[in-house]
């Protein structure tokens, strides 16, 4: 018996041995991997906060993956992953003082900004000092020439609203349409490409003059002559998550009875606590992935980013891809992790297995359509319908 006890016990010595010596090399290894830092600049705080916020949890929850499973390989080197970020609460000075944060620390790629004001505003410190930056932001100027090291990490109203429209068009019988947007440039410019878009389908616009200060709180005197309008489709252009659901409950409360849409990505959380069963119905632009087409690298993302933050964000399905595609193009080209002109030339060819989607799916630079040149991730244009607290895919489409 004394013998089979010490036998037993110097086995489990030995295994508990085993796992320490196993777990420390693993420590050991990750101490010897090289640094790779990557930006963040963008708002996580006011109104907006959920769409910076869900960059950079997106971006944690992706490297903190990385690094525990040894850290990603480029070239002849092994490097963990660190997040930087950068609050810049949507205000372009903060913007440019983040994106200068980023050049002094030398790191050559940032996520972010997430409105037009503050992306175009980093750009000339952004092309000063070698940096590659993700903005989600619409201006086509961005990322037309001479511009070049800004890529569009999203889709963009221009290409998702005319396909909205055109869908509620052809199977909810719209015929007449409404927009309402804040007094700030970043909306003001997406309501007037969806204005344009709905014209060249042959909609009628009854209204597209109606704005409001972004720190409304009372949006019943904005709506109330737009509701008597009684358009078909009602957008919120560029509406922020905040106030997304507030307009939204105004307008029913008003009487209104049509479809209400965004171009934006907007919250399901936020949606539910503030306008409840008033949201549903509510139609915008989701996160790059639907139940159906979610790889299982995809589901294990949304299992890790909800433990790890205790919530998840349905637009981290697109936010997830920007650290992707950075680590991607390094790889295909490792000279590129201090040159960015070697990641731009990488681009126009750049081609490698998308993750998170199932099948033979392939991540690459797309954009040419819309910018002349390839300054866009190729990510699903995904657009939802909230119902009872939850998106729901209404479809699914592509930009080239």
């Amino acid at each position: 018996m004394i013998n089979r006890r010490s036998t037993l016990k110097s086995m489990v010595l030995g295994a508990v041995s085993v796992f320490a010596m196993t777990a420390a090399g693993m420590l050991s290894a990750q101490a010897q991997n090289k640094e790779l830092k990557i930006g963040f600049v963008g708002v996580t705080s006011g109104p907006a906060a959920a769409w910076g916020t869900s960059n950079v949890r997106s971006m944690q929850t992706r490297a903190a993956w990385i690094n525990e499973t040894g850290g990603v390989k480029i070239g002849d080197a092994t490097y963990n992953v660190n997040i930087v970020t950068f609050d810049d609460q949507k205000d372009p000075k903060r913007a440019i003082a983040g994106m200068e944060k980023m050049a002094q620390e030398g790191i050559h790629y940032v996520v972010g900004p997430n409105v037009d004001d503050g992306a175009a505003a980093v750009r000339p410190v952004a092309e000063a000092n070698g940096i590659i930056y993700f903005p989600y932001a619409f201006p086509k100027a961005l990322y037309q020439k001479p511009a070049s090291n800004a890529v569009l990490g999203m889709i963009a109203n221009y290409q998702s609203g005319p396909a909205i429209y055109k869908y509620l068009k052809e199977n909810k019988g719209v015929k007449t349409i409404a927009f309402v947007a804040a007094n700030e440039s970043d909306p003001l410019s997406q309501r007037d490409g969806g204005v344009e878009a709905a014209k060249a389908l042959g909609l009628e616009v009854v209204a597209q003059n109606d704005t409001y200060q972004n720190d409304t709180r009372d949006f019943t005197p904005v709506l109330t002559p737009i509701v008597a309008l009684k358009p078909d489709l009602l957008v919120l252009s560029g509406v922020a998550p905040a106030n997304a659901p507030l307009l939204i409950r105004a307008a029913r409360e008003l009487g209104f009875e049509g479809l209400i849409s965004t171009e934006t990505a907007q919250d399901a959380k936020v949606l539910e606590e503030g306008a409840g069963e008033y949201a549903n119905g509510f139609i915008s632009v989701g996160g790059a992935s639907t139940p159906e087409i979610a790889s299982d690298a995809m589901k294990e993302f949304v299992a890790r980013y909800t433990k790890m933050f205790g919530e998840y964000n349905d637009e981290s399905n697109t936010k997830v891809y920007a650290l992707e595609y950075i680590l991607e193009t390094l790889k295909a080209n490792p000279a590129a992790i201090n040159d960015v002109a070697e990641f731009k030339k990488t681009m126009d060819t750049f081609s490698a297995p998308n993750p998170y989607l199932k099948g033979d799916a392939k991540l690459s630079y797309v954009g040419t359509t819309s910018f002349g040149q390839k300054r866009q991730l190729a990510v699903p244009m995904v657009v939802n319908e909230y119902k009872d607290g939850a998106f729901q895919t209404l479809f699914v489409g592509t930009v080239d």
